[in-house]
């Protein structure tokens, strides 16, 4: 893995060393001497990581960091504190200033790569969805602004996998200062059974389990679709720096050493939690404004933009199997004198009303959408003429034979539509093709006199031959559904 590395460090041997070390590995090493320059380059050239010195004059690392985790610019950028000081009041207020690590020099090297590689690959997943979310803005959706820092800590769903029950007790009492909901097990049996049944902010994993390997617990904690993208801490001695390099490269997300100061245990898992709930907002913030950018706000069925895209898929894969593939194009019937006689009001719930009786008449795969106005496609994937038939006849007379009820104070609404429909039959075509062959079918269905359904090839469906099918609400054969 390759990355952009900023090191800020205002001695400039350590700089040499760390950027020798770096650059070692492969990594791509900027550098600045002084808080104000880091600032500058974060800002301009926009790094992975930032390894920061702590002690430094003017600005130290402390500033530096909280005002790289105040501007949104910058702030999604992890930041690892890298210096000689060793106590742990240091290591949380670097933590509560925003730093995602706080290294004691001398450095162990495989800590720290590892610590880099960790940090970068979680950056990529944030940037992603970061990415995501301003693609989604462009269609008019804006999600919530902010940093991960402005994201709460409190009352988190958490998980303590510790067979030491003083540890465990004291993990407990610790996370229940920030009103969290602790769940302890002893076991790795014990805590896979848990997570398939509850849904976690974090999961705390000794690395010292009697009898177990606390190493594996966590790769099948992170290959599990329940627990994937929950946050692990890894919690470990001195001696074990080793695995918890391999913890991080399997993809835990931090660790603290025993003995295990409480203040720091709280600082990490806030950490964790605020970058998890940050990551779940942005996800869902994607996927509501993907949601608005491909259905339609008033029926709730796909719009224009999704038809479009997932017609031309249909098309191709139809077209590839060689199977038949039905297009149909609905119109109300004079939907403007609806709008005119009753109000737009009431001409918004005949839309909503067609819709629903559209959709509920229609297998799970086929496609229904709202072209525009009052115009809707129904696409019907592998389907005989005579089948395509029977159900554009019927969805017809499902529109036609009860009015519709609305908010009018003329009563129910009477509702009709025309139907023009062309069979593709392995035929690999335009989009554009499909729709307008379907769309010269509904011209010829309002010019002979609406309410009523024309296929290409073919002309005039006849209303009696597809009303001697079975009888409604037998779902047995899809078609048979539609009623």
């Amino acid at each position: 893995m390759t990355a952009r590395v900023l090191v800020v460090d205002d001695i400039l041997p350590n700089v040499k060393l760390l950027e020798a070390k770096l650059s070692g590995e492969y990594f791509d090493v900027l550098t600045a001497t002084s808080g104000a320059e880091g600032i500058q380059k974060a800002e301009t050239m926009s790094p992975d990581i930032i390894l920061l010195d702590v002690m430094m004059p003017g600005m130290d690392g402390f500033e530096t960091c909280q005002r790289l985790k105040a501007n949104p610019a910058t702030a999604h950028i992890p930041v690892v504190m890298v210096t000689a000081l060793t106590d742990a009041t240091d290591r949380v207020r670097g933590l509560e200033s925003g730093a995602d690590d706080f290294l004691s020099k001398p450095v162990n090297d495989v800590a720290l790569m590892a610590r880099v590689r960790s940090l970068v690959r979680l950056k990529m997943t944030v940037d992603e969805w970061r990415i995501r979310e301003n693609t989604a803005n462009q269609f008019g959706f804006v999600g919530n602004k902010g940093t991960f820092l402005a994201e709460p800590s409190e009352k988190a769903r958490v998980m303590v996998i510790e067979d030491k029950s003083f540890e465990s007790d004291k993990f407990v009492e610790t996370l229940k200062r920030d009103e969290d909901s602790v769940m302890a097990v002893r076991t790795g049996e014990q805590a896979i059974a848990l997570a398939q049944q509850n849904d976690f902010d974090i999961i705390t994993v000794s690395l010292n389990l009697a009898g177990e390997d606390g190493l594996r617990l966590c790769s099948h904690l992170r290959s599990n679709e329940r627990t994937r993208a929950v946050p692990l801490l890894m919690v470990g001695e001195e001696g074990d720096m080793k695995r918890i390099a391999q913890g991080l490269e399997i993809g835990a997300h931090d660790y603290i050493l025993r003995p295990v100061d409480r203040n720091e245990l709280l600082a990490r898992v806030r950490t964790q939690i605020r970058r998890k709930r940050y990551q779940d907002r942005l996800r869902s913030n994607y996927e509501t404004s993907l949601s608005l950018a491909l259905t339609d706000s008033l029926t709730g069925l796909f719009n224009r933009r999704y038809l479009m895209v997932h017609l031309e898929k249909l098309i191709k894969k139809n077209a590839e199997s060689n199977k038949s593939m039905c297009v149909l194009m609905l119109d109300i019937d004079h939907f403007k004198k609806i709008n005119d006689t009753h109000g737009h009001q009431v001409g918004d719930e005949v839309l909503k009303v067609f819709a629903d009786r559209v959709a509920q008449r229609l297998r799970s795969f086929d496609l229904v959408a709202r072209l525009g106005g009052e115009e809707f496609v129904v696409v019907l994937p592998d389907i005989s003429l005579d089948m395509a038939m029977q159900v554009a006849e019927r969805l017809r007379l499902g529109i036609a034979r009860e009015p519709f009820k609305t908010s009018s104070p003329h009563g129910p609404v009477p509702v009709s539509v025309s139907i023009g429909a062309t069979l593709l039959i392995g035929e690999d075509v335009k989009v554009e093709a499909a729709l307008a062959r379907a769309d010269d079918e509904l011209y010829r269905a309002k010019e002979g006199g609406r309410n009523r359904v024309y296929f290409s090839g073919t002309g005039l469906v006849n209303p009696d031959a597809a009303a001697a099918t079975a009888p409604e609400g037998d779902a047995a054969d899809p078609a048979k559904r539609i009623v």
